[in-house]
């Protein structure tokens, strides 16, 4: 007669603290990541259809101009790009950069240009949208506009 089998050992805890070392591992990745590239900006008008958003945040439409606030004051700031939106809308262009920064200059204070950047610009009615830009365009230091073409 064959000895009876063992049922095999199995650690008690296992699992769980298998799912605690992927849950710490998934929070320190999204830490370094929102410390690398910050929090996103994204907005858009009811009149702005998903696909014309998600078109805009890919960066498929052709940015015709751009302007950069890096080193400005809150004041220079504002007045720059109340002047670049409006030569835009006169201009007609459809797409635009906006180049705000990352805030890595601000200290403890965080980003306060790109905090303005997205409150002046859901104030205008010519801007139907804007997103955080790819990576390559300046990541969540920069936004695409997209302006009405009227």
């Amino acid at each position: 007669m064959p000895p009876p089998k063992r049922a095999k050992p199995k650690a008690r805890f296992r699992r769980r603290d298998e799912r605690e070392v992927l849950r710490e591992s998934l929070e320190a990745d999204a830490e370094s990541m929102e410390f690398e590239s910050g929090q996103s900006l994204s907005f858009f008008r009811p009149s702005v259809g998903r696909r014309t958003f998600r078109k805009l945040a890919r960066g498929s439409f052709s940015v015709q101009s751009e302007v950069d606030l890096h080193g400005l004051t809150v004041a220079e700031a504002k007045t720059i790009l109340a002047d670049f939106i409006e030569a835009s809308i006169d201009h007609r262009y459809r797409c635009v950069r906006v180049i705000h920064g990352k805030g890595l200059g601000s200290g403890d204070r965080g980003p306060i240009l790109k905090g303005k950047v997205d409150t002046w610009l859901r104030k205008w009615d010519a801007v139907l949208a804007f997103v955080s830009a790819r990576q390559v365009d300046g990541g969540t230091g920069a936004v695409y506009v997209l302006l009405n073409k009227n």
